[in-house]
């Protein structure tokens, strides 16, 4: 039987939210976010862009194209802390430079992953220690993952990242360059984007939708059914033609403001990240997908077990499974070199046997005609 609730006359419980928040503020909170997709996307400009401020440099173009020799994905991490109203933000902005640059993107992904996975574990490692004052927490709490603006669909490999993406971390799509399709083109990009999935039931984060009042309740609705949101990106100012000055981009036919919600979907993504639902971002990260990684790895795993070693990145296979193959090239060449030489002096100590078994024989000839000749010497001798 449950105990039912018992009115209380001013005791102070209705003070907890206000302490709560106390807490809170004087704690402040992490927040740590990650951005996937391909170069020139504008992830850069687009983080900065959210927070008003640099977060993070933006590359040299000639840097980035000769970078790409290395074909490997790298996870890049920047930390800052941000303040507001005596309220501090420590954000760590986690970037994936060289993703899905290449002809050949299979496993690009890997990297990406086993960093999400590594964060869990290692916070869960934290956790089984005797003493847990001063955690290292590091896990992701959302992932904008970039999609360029093709007016089609989403590529195989999109689909691809965002099914692994979407059950470890709130994964939440984003349509790159906005500004770069039509109204009408947009619309019929965002609706195939989204059909997509749909049928591949890929899990992207979902906010609350119902609140205690109507008004809450109505923004939630207007800003999931954005999704997948469709942004601008710009850090310069630009002048409106009523005389504002706005964030935006000069084109020959107008100007695309960054936070006007005709022109793109920025002012929705950003209430979602900051400020409406961070705190939720930041709870379903550590009881919903933290809990699964906890619970998969608890149920194959002793308590303070060691994780198992990943396969080897299929990549480093790759490299691993060349190297291998022109070693075994060059032993067979080697081989094949020393049989011929081999062959060489087995045949020049047939050619030498040969020449010493003849020399022997004109030796034994040599010897046969000096004792004919001291016979015939003697016979001669005695004679006499």
């Amino acid at each position: 039987m449950s105990p039912s609730a018992v009115s209380t006359n001013g005791i102070g419980i209705a003070d907890l939210p206000n302490q709560r928040h106390k807490i809170v503020a004087k704690r402040g909170t992490n927040f740590t976010l990650m951005v996937v997709g391909e170069s020139g996307l504008g992830k850069t400009t687009f983080i900065n862009t959210l927070f008003t401020t640099t977060i993070k440099e933006k590359k040299n173009q000639a840097k980035r194209h000769a970078k790409q020799t290395d074909k490997t994905v790298e996870i890049e991490i920047t930390k800052a802390e941000l303040a507001e109203k005596m309220f501090n933000v420590k954000l760590t902005v986690i970037d994936t430079p060289g993703f899905g640059d290449y002809v050949n993107n299979r496993d690009s992904w890997l990297p990406i992953v086993e960093f999400i996975d590594d964060q869990h574990e290692s916070y869960m490692r934290q956790e089984q220690q005797p003493h847990r004052e001063e955690k290292l927490d590091m896990r992701v709490h959302s992932c904008l993952y970039f999609i360029r603006p093709t007016g089609h669909t989403l590529k195989p490999l999109d689909i691809e990242v965002m099914k692994r993406l979407g059950s470890r971390v709130n994964l939440i799509p984003v349509i790159a360059k906005a500004d770069t399709l039509t109204p009408k083109d947009l619309e019929t990009f965002k609706r195939r984007v989204r059909e997509v999935i749909a049928a591949q039931n890929i899990q992207v984060y979902q906010c609350p939708i119902e609140s205690d009042d109507e008004t809450s309740t109505k923004r939630n609705m207007n800003i999931m059914a954005a999704m997948p949101f469709a942004i601008i990106g710009s850090d310069e100012d630009v002048i409106a033609p009523d005389g504002r000055k706005v964030k935006g981009r000069q084109y020959s036919w107008g100007i695309a403001e960054v936070e006007n919600e005709d022109h793109c979907d920025f002012k929705k993504l950003r209430s979602l990240l900051i400020r409406t639902h961070m705190l939720d971002l930041i709870s379903t990260t550590e009881e919903t997908h933290y809990e699964n990684y906890r619970q998969s790895q608890m149920e194959t795993r002793k308590f303070g077990e060691a994780k198992p070693k990943k396969l080897d990145n299929p990549k480093f296979k790759e490299e691993e499974e060349a190297l291998r193959k022109r070693f075994t090239e060059q032993v067979k060449q080697e081989e094949n070199r020393f049989r011929q030489w081999e062959q060489h002096l087995i045949a020049e100590r047939d050619r030498l046997n040969k020449d010493l078994e003849a020399e022997h024989s004109h030796i034994k000839s040599l010897e046969q005609e000096l004792e004919t000749i001291q016979a015939g010497l003697s016979s001669k001798g005695g004679r006499k």
